[in-house]
C-alpha cells in the first residue's frame, strides 16, 4: 500500500535525508512511503510551484493513504499546504493519519504568538478574533477529518526535544497505517 508522506520536512534543511528516513520506516512495515521531494522538479523553470503541485496531487491520486505531519509551523497551527493535501486526501476518501509533535491545545499555543484574553466567556487574539478553543490539537476541521476517515491525531505524551526529527509519532502512525492495509 502507497502512503503519501505530507508535512513542512520538505523545508528542513536537510529535507531529503528525513524523507529517506520516512521511506524506510514505511518500508521496515510493508508500505511503500511516497515522499513529495521525490518528484523531479526543475526549479528554475518558471512553471516550477505548478510542477510541484501537479506532481504532489499525482502522488496523493496514486497513495491509499496519507501521513501528515501537523507539527505547527511558522506559527500556532499546521503547514497549510499540509492542511490542503489532508483535506485533499479526505475528499477522495482515502484513509488519513496525522501526527503532531506538539499536543499542546490550539488555543494555548495561540498564546504563544500573541496575547489572548477572554471576554464574555470567548478566548479573544490580540486582534479581537475569536480562538478556537474547543481543547484540540488544532483546527476542528482537521481533527474531526482525522477521525472520521482514518485515526484521531497521534501526539506525544510530551513533546520531544527536536520536532523535526524526532519519528516517534510518525512511526505510530505508520504501524497504525501496516495494521489497517496488511490485514486486508
Amino acid at each position: 500500500m502507497k502512503i503519501y508522506l505530507a508535512g513542512p520536512d520538505v523545508f528542513l534543511p536537510d529535507a531529503v535525508e528525513i524523507g529517506r528516513r520516512k521511506v524506510d520506516i514505511c518500508t521496515a512495515h510493508g508500505l511503500t512511503g511516497l515522499y513529495p521531494l521525490d518528484n523531479a522538479i526543475d526549479l528554475t523553470a518558471p512553471d516550477a510551484s505548478r510542477q510541484i503541485f501537479c506532481g504532489n496531487e499525482a502522488m496523493m491520486d496514486a497513495a491509499d493513504a496519507i501521513i501528515a505531519n501537523l507539527t505547527p509551523f511558522r506559527g500556532a497551527g499546521a503547514d497549510p499546504g499540509t492542511v490542503y493535501e489532508l483535506g485533499y486526501m479526505a475528499g477522495r476518501g482515502k484513509f488519513c493519519l496525522a501526527y503532531s509533535n506538539d499536543g499542546a491545545a490550539y488555543a494555548d499555543r495561540v498564546s504563544r504568538f500573541m496575547e489572548v484574553t477572554s471576554e464574555e466567556g470567548r478566548l479573544v487574539d490580540a486582534q479581537g478574533l475569536t480562538v478556537e478553543d474547543f481543547g484540540l490539537a488544532d483546527n476542528l476541521m482537521m481533527i474531526h477529518a482525522l477521525e472520521l476517515h482514518g485515526c484521531p491525531l497521534v501526539t506525544p505524551a510530551a513533546m520531544p526535544i527536536d520536532v523535526w526529527h524526532d519519528l516517534t509519532a510518525f512511526e505510530t502512525c505508520v504501524r497504525m497505517a501496516a495494521a489497517r492495509f496488511i490485514a486486508t
